[in-house]
């Protein structure tokens, strides 16, 4: 409901028009679609203790977690970039920051996500199951799946490290060097 009613007052509202409200505004869209994509399965279980899920269902909810997640990691890479271009710039902040480079820094992120993600499912769908399949949480994760594989997991436990760690400790990095750059500007422009 919260991130709802963020959308909403951001999309009504013309005075919120700007940069640092359109990626909160994506943060908001993001963090509702992990909701959504949650929800059903959580509901299922808590609701009419449906403890059943279809492979496919299955991995399209691990997938559509994923993206959501990382595209919140982006996200915020993108508000970090926002916040050094408005404090380093601020008079060309306008032209750099504009609604096009928005929904294009927005749209590169979001593909690159997709891409880096695609072959998960597909090297989940070549596992094979030997025994009952119990999940150890109410939504999807791909560490779930590879535990209950009786196959060789290695090349998919790999994978997902390595989606995770590049993706998550990339954006880390560039936003902690995005704040650093803010700090030296702001003690620059104090001298």
């Amino acid at each position: 409901m919260g991130s709802s009613t963020i959308m909403t007052v951001i999309r009504m509202e013309k005075s919120f028009h700007e940069p640092m409200y359109f990626f909160l505004s994506m943060l908001a869209a993001s963090d509702l679609g992990l909701c959504v994509t949650t929800l059903p399965t959580i509901l299922k279980l808590f609701w009419f203790n449906v403890r059943d899920i279809d492979f496919d269902a299955y991995l399209t909810q691990m997938y559509l977690i994923y993206i959501f997640s990382l595209m919140e990691s982006g996200i915020l890479l993108s508000m970090a970039f926002d916040h050094y271009v408005a404090i380093s710039k601020p008079l060309r902040c306008n032209a750099i920051l504009n609604n096009a480079s928005i929904v294009k820094i927005f749209a590169v992120f979001l593909l690159h996500i997709i891409i880096v993600l695609i072959p998960t499912p597909v090297l989940i769908k070549r596992l094979k199951f030997c025994e009952a399949n119990v999940l150890s949480h109410s939504y999807c994760l791909h560490l779930d799946v590879n535990k209950l594989s009786c196959s060789d997991h290695r090349i998919n436990s790999l994978l997902g490290l390595a989606v995770i760690v590049i993706k998550f400790g990339v954006d880390a990095v560039l936003i902690l060097l995005s704040y650093v750059k803010i700090l030296a500007t702001v003690l620059g422009l104090a001298s």
